[in-house]
């Protein structure tokens, strides 16, 4: 450590002490730029110096003309190249970082709404928390729940869940998630819409700008659901999001229902 504190001594010498002439018939001498104290300061601890990357380029930089032009410091490149890795893998690193911290957010998310379907002991109740503490917790807009059924004039009056609840006719899931493609349908689909081609967001028809589409398999012998999570804000929902945690709601959310069905 005394050596090295020497060399970035001298080096800071090289770099900031210019000799000065005295006068006529004396000797040349070399009289500092800096005081006693900070160069005694930088000497005692030269950890401050190599972890200051200001300072340290500063000191490259006065090295690398005090050579002159007609030097090339191949040290000096590489180092340029090295700060240059380091400033990537480190934007690399807070990427990372960030992403873990908002997966774990998500997945926390999730858990919570999970939780709050599973207090309700009635089927309205479960319903009125879809569209409230449920949403509340997803951070969405809308809820809406869509049951297929061949019997939709024989359900009693829904007016009161008629912001929540949705019946349709068979086929009317596949139709809306394929919007008219040929091919299977995903369970979860995630996108960007404008207005309501389902008619399924009543008066919010229009506010609606991005979607997620959960098809619910019931069980044997019973038509397909789907529980459709609506936003306002058109990033909230789009295709290059992944979608391993709306699959598992959606798997706990078809095993609640197939409870409440039975």
């Amino acid at each position: 450590m005394a050596k090295f504190s020497e060399f970035v001594a001298d080096f800071f010498y090289a770099a900031c002490y210019k000799p000065t002439k005295q006068k006529t018939g004396q000797q040349m001498t070399t009289k500092p730029k800096i005081e006693d104290a900070l160069r005694a300061a930088i000497i005692s601890q030269p950890d401050v110096i190599l972890d200051d990357k200001d300072v340290m380029s500063a000191l490259v930089t006065a090295n690398e003309k005090a050579m002159g032009a007609n030097i090339i410091d191949m040290r000096g490149i590489a180092m340029e190249r090295l700060e240059a890795r380091l400033d990537r893998l480190e934007d690399t690193h807070r990427s990372v970082i960030a992403a873990a911290y908002e997966n774990l957010a998500g997945t926390n998310q999730i858990h919570r709404a999970i939780l709050r379907m599973l207090d309700p002991t009635g089927f309205e109740d479960f319903l009125r928390d879809l569209g409230g503490e449920v949403a509340e917790i997803l951070r969405v807009d809308l809820v809406r729940l869509v049951l297929e059924t061949d019997h939709a004039d024989e359900v009693p009056d829904l007016d009161q869940l008629g912001d929540i609840l949705s019946l349709s006719e068979p086929g009317f899931i596949a139709g809306y998630l394929s919007q008219g493609r040929t091919g299977s349908t995903r369970q979860v689909t995630l996108r960007q819409i404008q207005g309501d081609p389902g008619g399924l967001y009543g008066d919010k028809d229009g506010y609606i700008r991005s979607e997620a589409c959960l098809k619910l398999d019931f069980g044997p012998g019973r038509l397909p659901g789907m529980l459709v999570l609506g936003a306002e804000d058109p990033h909230m929902f789009g295709p290059q999001q992944g979608t391993d945690l709306l699959l598992f709601f959606a798997g706990v959310f078809e095993r609640i229902m197939r409870r409440w069905l039975s």
